[in-house]
């Protein structure tokens, strides 16, 4: 994974997180919504915000692992 590819995942999932939180805020204080629509949405949020931290995580081990690289292809060790 390139540092391009590592920082893209950074900031998708980092907006990710700002908007389903946004919208959390903003549909918990709104009361033409019926308390279905509100636990469908914060449900969907919260999956999303799961897969976002799941994002951060594996590009975070990936990095620490030292496989971000400039783009070029490594050969392999044993060859």
């Amino acid at each position: 994974m390139t540092r391009r590819a590592a920082a893209f995942l950074y900031v998708f999932a980092g907006w990710t997180v700002f908007v389903w939180v946004v919208f959390i805020k903003n549909i918990t204080k709104a009361h033409q919504f019926s308390s279905g629509f509100k636990a469908i949405h914060i449900t969907l949020a919260i999956i999303s915000i799961v897969f976002a931290a799941g994002c951060f995580y594996v590009v975070g081990r990936t990095r620490r692992s030292g496989r971000v690289g400039d783009g070029a292809e490594r050969e392999p060790a044993d060859r």
